[in-house]
């Protein structure tokens, strides 16, 4: 089972594609505009979901940061919502 979804890991899994650093993500930027497409975004989602989030593309979709789609993912994660970001 993969490891469960913590905001460093978030954090990870967004510079792994958008070839930054973890410290270089900048969470209140839109996901668009830091250079995620739709595929990409696919690909987050399912580790996310394989990590136990329960979310949808639509539900990222909705959100126009990462700081948003943190707070969702944290909230929906079979009731072990994690905080920080």
């Amino acid at each position: 089972m993969p490891e469960p979804l913590t905001p460093e890991r978030f954090r990870a899994d967004l510079a792994e594609f958008l070839y930054l650093r973890p410290d270089e993500v900048d969470l209140d930027e839109s996901p668009l505009d830091a250079g995620l497409d739709s595929l990409r975004i696919v690909t987050l989602l399912e580790r996310w979901q394989a990590a136990g989030a329960e979310v949808s593309f639509v539900d990222l979709a909705e959100r126009t940061s990462f700081a948003q789609w943190w707070q969702l993912l944290a909230g929906r994660q079979g009731g072990a919502a994690h905080a920080g970001s």
